[in-house]
């Protein structure tokens, strides 16, 4: 805090980047990215605030862009986006990264750790980030924001009132994963930050889990110098510079291109191509009144398009209709559809033409949470005419500067911007009142105000601690400090029959605690191995790789590491193998308290040839497995990306540790594969026979002492203890 609040933003699924933002290019690419990079851009300048990073992912598409392809964009001093790669280079759509986001996770902690710098918030925008920001703020023990923009459970009811069925939506949209994150961000969040009223009331009211957050409504601010009143330029000392001219000049030639009366007054609309916005209800509005048409022009920027035919589905259907309803309504000459704008020129001065032309503004969206474009028009000093639901709500009590209508009555719609139109009196009530009111509610510099004291809150200590399991312990920051490990299994590794040498590890565990992390490697369970270690006074671990290799878990807390679920869960058929291998004469399940999520365990006395009878029946139907057998009657399947061994190269790479920094102690075959590895070895004095292969090989070293005994002596034969970082 005394040096200044670094603050780490999430918006992972659109295309972002600082300027000539692509808005409009998709459904990922809406107002939510304007809002995270000026919130971005704000923070920045406030003296409070020491860094703020923006993470998205990382896109290198021949498609796309090169700019989004660059690992970080330093937008200014205290700003910057920082890119990182999951699920691969391509550019996906946002449905489409829910199964990459653990790897997201695993990548930005070894970002975190290179840096060297913990950040004091993670901050999650949309359901995605957010589930990122929860993660890392588990690990972390810091304070957790979350804002939605939109939610997952208002999205299914409107697709579903629209006639997808929840079949469809589900498939599509991924809505009831969406859904169970967005409830358990609820419980985790210690502050959610919404736009309106409306959607804490509305929209996170519909949640199981909506009373048990803090809400702070923050309206977004605008970027006030772009969007001037239409009139500011007619002063001779604010005269536009040559990229506004250019603009403006390149605005106005699309649109007269289109319009056979072009000097009649502009109703313009400004969104994505998407059902919920209602394009459609607008289009009949116009064309269902000849009166209206014979008074203003129509013009409706969807989006950025090239080929129809190449967008996704709901875009398409979008603008298939559009040009359906132009020509039933035979709207040529007096409806203008252009098929891109650039956003950060061409769209100010969209609504400067509209406000020369005495025109209206239009968002008769179905659902608008917010309605940013509202905000932008009416700085410009144009009226609006809204839906009755959501943002609009707020903006127009708050600035008495146009009129809301049922989104679904195209006669009202119609006659709300006939009556604004055609009162003068009225029109510059509202022009004056939109350009005025904005400036006094909507401002970036009054948001980040009370941002910032709202997390300086949380940072002095109003978090509730019952929503943050780490907290108290937050296991991450330890972790990202610490360059080596040792890492040991239990049972007659660390401990045995002979546990002579046991005091003296503990001692050394306790005085090198601040450089050394230590780590469990077993075939117990999690919460076996804890309890066993603690009755023989050995200190806490920082991780426990679990099941033979199957759960890693951190800290006290037990906190589970679901990018390691999620990494070994490829191609694991848990019922199908047990189904197999049950038909087995040779083999007699374990009891159940020892099967787990990714591990079945059977016993299996010594025979031969039954090692591979067993894979000659798992590889017969196709199945991917990895098999563990050790101590002559113990045999284990695990997903063929689990192991003691895999599980401690993924702690390598998620935290950045070298394996050279990584001892790693054994006494059994279900030991073995970890430690053949590239790690120094350390197998103790009372090994099995199984072992005795390994003797001899680069960097196993077989201790004479027994247990905990052997482990010491490991560590003073490699010198662990005085390696240089």
């Amino acid at each position: 805090m005394s040096r200044g609040l670094y603050i780490q933003l999430f918006s992972i699924h659109g295309l972002v980047r600082s300027e000539n933002m692509e808005m409009g290019r998709d459904a990922d690419t809406g107002g939510q990215i304007k809002y995270v990079v000026e919130l971005g851009k704000s923070l920045g300048r406030h003296p409070a605030v020491r860094q703020v990073d923006l993470f998205t992912r990382l896109i290198a598409d021949k498609g796309i862009s090169s700019d989004y392809s660059n690992p970080i964009e330093q937008v200014d001093e205290k700003f910057r986006i920082v890119r990182i790669q999951c699920g691969g280079r391509k550019y996906i759509r946002k449905e489409l990264l829910w199964t990459h986001l653990d790897e997201y996770v695993d990548k930005t902690l070894i970002f975190i750790k290179r840096e060297g710098s913990i950040p004091d918030v993670f901050h999650g925008h949309y359901a995605d980030a957010g589930y990122v920001a929860m993660q890392l703020s588990e690990f972390f023990g810091t304070p957790f924001i979350f804002t939605g923009h939109s939610l997952g459970r208002s999205k299914r009811q409107k697709l579903i009132n629209e006639g997808m069925t929840e079949d469809d939506v589900v498939k599509k949209y991924r809505i009831d994963r969406r859904i169970d994150t967005e409830e358990k961000i609820m419980e985790m969040a210690d502050l959610v930050i919404t736009s309106t009223s409306q959607e804490v009331e509305v929209q996170y009211g519909m949640y199981h889990n909506r009373n048990i957050p803090d809400y702070s409504v923050i309206p977004p601010g605008l970027d006030l110098e772009k969007f001037s009143p239409f009139y500011y330029d007619r002063l001779p000392e604010n005269r536009k510079d040559e990229m506004a001219k250019h603009a403006y000049v390149s605005v106005l030639n699309e649109l007269n291109r289109f319009f056979l009366f072009p000097e009649r007054p502009l109703i313009l609309a400004l969104c994505r191509p998407d059902k919920r916005k209602n394009i459609a209800g607008l289009i009949r509005a116009y064309g269902e009144s000849l009166e209206l048409q014979a008074m203003a022009n129509l013009a409706i920027f969807a989006g950025i398009r090239k080929w129809i035919s190449d967008m996704e589905e709901n875009e398409k259907d979008v603008l298939t209709e559009m040009l359906l309803l132009m020509d039933a309504f035979d709207l040529y000459g007096k409806m203008a559809i252009p098929k891109k704008h650039n956003f950060e020129y061409e769209v100010p001065e969209l609504y400067h033409i509209t406000g020369e032309r005495r025109g209206v503004f239009v968002n008769v969206a179905l659902t608008e949470p917010f309605g940013l474009t509202l905000l932008e028009a009416s700085a410009c000093g144009v009226p609006i005419v809204a839906t009755n639901d959501g943002g609009p709500r707020d903006i127009v009590d708050n600035c008495k500067n146009g009129v809301l209508v049922d989104p679904s009555d195209t006669a009202a719609i119609a006659g709300e911007i006939k009556k604004i139109i055609t009162d003068q009196e009225r029109w510059d009530r509202y022009s004056r009142n939109g350009a005025v009111n904005v400036r006094k509610h909507y401002t970036w510099e009054a948001h980040v105000e009370k941002y910032t004291s709202a997390l300086k809150k949380l940072l002095k200590g109003t978090t509730r601690e019952e929503f943050s399991p780490l907290s108290a312990n937050p296991v991450g920051k330890r972790i990202t400090g610490l360059n080596y490990f040792l890492v040991t299994d239990i049972d007659n590794t660390l401990i045995g029959e002979d546990n002579s040498g046991l005091p003296g590890l503990v001692e050394i565990l306790k005085e090198h605690s601040s450089r050394m992390g230590f780590a469990l490697a077993t075939g117990r369970t999690v919460d076996s191995a804890l309890k066993y270690i603690k009755k023989h006074g050995i200190p806490a671990p920082d991780i426990v790789i679990s099941s033979v290799g199957s759960e890693i878990y951190y800290g006290d807390a037990k906190f589970y590491d679901k990018g390691w679920d999620t990494h070994i869960s490829h191609r694991w058929e848990r019922d199908r193998i047990r189904e197999i291998l049950d038909r087995a004469d040779f083999l007699e399940i374990q009891e159940e308290e020892t099967q787990r999520k990714f591990k079945i365990s059977y016993f299996m006395e010594p025979g031969r040839d039954r090692q591979a009878r067993v894979h000659e029946l798992l590889l017969a139907a196709k199945l991917k497995y990895n098999l563990i057998y050790s101590h002559n009657q113990f045999l284990d399947i695990l997903p063929y990306r689990a192991s003691k061994g895999k599980a401690i190269r993924y702690i390598s790479y998620k935290w950045d540790i070298p394996m050279d920094n990584i001892l790693v102690c054994g006494d059994s075959g279900n030991d073995e594969e970890m430690l053949r590895g590239d790690m120094p070895a350390v197998v103790v004095g009372n090994y099995s026979e199984e072992l005795e292969k390994l003797r001899g090989l680069r960097k196993i070293y077989f201790a004479e002492r027994a247990g905990a005994g052997g482990i010491t002596e490991g560590i003073s034969y490699y010198d662990f203890l005085n390696r240089k970082n």
